[in-house]
């Protein structure tokens, strides 16, 4: 295990018998929306550490990162922008970002927030509950918007209203996550595990070495490394 000194704090809705061993914390929390996309400013409100990486349930980390926060602690707030594929260059894919493209909002991912008790950090994920909210105000902003959002686009609307420069740096290029949805991975189907060879300690793609933030996106992939 990377980072065997870091102090996890595992947020859930269900009641968890976690191993202290894994988690510093663990914190139930209640589900107040239908949209379960709408719950992530809670994130905010729950975290006991005065800074604080928010990472999504679906990755692996594949390297140590305790770097990040080195690179994370002159800024007060960090939410990464754009993805890598697994040959580890920058993805080109925009087949999920049309809105984003027509609306020419930051193309950022949530899977990788950084930010440290702050009047930013609060106005921002303010602002994020705001927006989940009263989504069918702010859908009229957008050319194409969707019915209903995900994180990632809330994320982006404000940090467009925020201004990009305060809670995203793109000039960086990180930390970027691994993404292997299809088109990212450039595989046949949505099962990238089917068509790649992969193995792990240390996990490669096709004899490839992964590193940071892998966001497998097929989510049984989790239950075959048990």
């Amino acid at each position: 295990m990377h980072n065997p000194g870091a102090r996890i704090c595992l947020l859930t809705n269900e009641p968890y018998a976690a191993d202290p061993h894994l988690f510093a914390h663990t914190h139930t929390v209640e589900i107040t929306t239908a949209n379960p996309f709408a719950n992530d400013p809670l994130v905010f409100r729950n975290t006991p550490f005065r800074e604080t990486i928010k990472l999504e349930a679906d990755m692996l980390i594949a390297t140590p990162i305790d770097h990040w926060w080195d690179m994370f602690r002159h800024r007060d707030m960090v939410v990464s922008t754009g993805c890598r594929n697994w040959h580890g260059a920058v993805s080109t894919a925009r087949n999920y970002r049309a809105v984003f493209d027509h609306n020419h909002l930051p193309d950022v991912y949530n899977a990788i927030t950084y930010w440290r008790l702050s009047e930013t950090a609060k106005q921002f994920f303010d602002l994020v509950r705001d927006i989940f909210a009263n989504w069918n105000q702010f859908k009229t902003l957008l050319k194409y918007a969707p019915d209903e959002p995900d994180t990632d686009l809330v994320y982006a609307m404000a940090a467009q209203i925020m201004g990009p420069e305060r809670v995203t740096q793109p000039w960086a290029g990180y930390p970027q996550i691994v993404h292997m949805k299809q088109h990212h991975a450039g595989t046949q189907t949505q099962d990238w595990t089917q068509e790649l060879v992969w193995e792990m300690y240390p996990l490669r793609v096709q004899t490839q070495a992964q590193w940071g933030a892998f966001h497998y996106h097929v989510k049984r992939w989790a239950n075959e490394l048990e």
